[in-house]
């Protein structure tokens, strides 16, 4: 009686092991098509996405900085559809770009999508190889501050601002009034030591194609340049579609084949509560709530 109990136990216990690794693996195959995660082996690469304007870095560096250290992980294609954004924003995932090629060896592709401008460009500029569809809109090496004065709403409303500042410059952009010539001056030097550090980072990420300094500052007017445009320029590398530069980049790191692909794993999807105390909704809600819409002074690499 007592060894038909103990086999019993070993059966059981055996079932159990195999129903546990049966969810194990349901649960791996689950994560591949959500992203994260699809097996123990063999090289891949990983595919981060850079999508809308760029308001923070953080999220596109962790998920940069999530495969620094997988050695199964031979590139990383950033797939880009992005008008730009904020210009420190805009250095930081560039900064994030580099540490991973010079520091930890990872090659980086750009693919983009219908819009690779801006800031965009600026990130794509500290990559290995920029790509791009033959009609995508790239380009747009420039700064941009804008504003809206509601000064005239105000005197209409008979609301008078007062401002007690410790310096000449301290509201410098304020919307109650006219931006006085020795702030415009102010501003405009502003603009121009910002249009610089992106000409240096393009001349720095475009020497191997060839372009010099001068020739980049012809180009960089603020205009936008198609695909075809960019590649003549020498601003991009190539065209192709996303399929296309993934398998570029598979050549390109020595991986024969269709390449194994993973992305970071999506947010998960919580309470209202979440969202609301989440991060990123935290900071859109924060972000200038008591001002009207465009009536705060902020300098972008943004196509507009």
């Amino acid at each position: 009686m007592k060894k038909f109990n103990l086999a019993a136990v070993l059966i059981i216990a055996g079932f159990g092991f195999v129903f546990f690794v049966a969810i194990i693996l349901v649960a791996a195959l689950a994560l591949s098509r959500e992203g994260g995660f699809t097996g123990w082996g063999g090289d891949r690469i990983a595919v981060v996405y850079v999508e809308g304007v760029i308001f923070d870095s953080k999220t596109v560096n962790e998920h940069l900085k999530m495969y620094a250290d997988d050695s199964r992980v031979k590139a990383i294609l950033l797939r880009m559809d992005t008008p730009g954004g904020g210009v420190a924003a805009s250095q930081e995932i560039a900064d994030q770009v580099k540490w991973l090629r010079n520091e930890k060896g990872k090659t980086v592709v750009i693919s983009m999508g219908s819009v690779g401008a801006s800031g965009g460009y600026y990130i794509a500029c500290a990559a290995d190889k920029i790509y791009a569809n033959p009609g995508t809109i790239t380009g747009s090496i420039g700064v941009i501050a804008e504003w809206v004065n509601y000064g005239n709403l105000l005197k209409w409303a008979q609301m008078q601002p007062e401002v007690i500042k410790s310096g000449e410059f301290k509201d410098v952009g304020s919307p109650t009034r006219e931006v006085t010539p020795r702030e415009r001056e102010y501003l405009q030097s502003l603009i121009n030591q910002m249009y610089e550090q992106f000409v240096g980072a393009v001349a720095d990420g475009r020497k191997e194609a060839g372009l010099t300094r001068e020739q980049i500052k012809q180009l960089a007017d603020g205009r936008v340049y198609t695909g075809e445009q960019a590649l003549r320029e020498k601003l991009i590398d190539g065209l192709g579609n996303y399929d296309k530069v993934l398998k570029a980049t598979a050549e390109m790191v020595g991986i024969k084949g269709e390449p194994q692909v993973v992305t970071p794993p999506k947010p998960r999807r919580g309470s209202i509560l979440d969202l609301l105390t989440s991060t990123d909704v935290g900071e859109m809600l924060s972000h200038n709530t008591l001002q009207p819409p465009g009536s705060s002074l902020q300098f972008e690499y943004l196509w507009k």
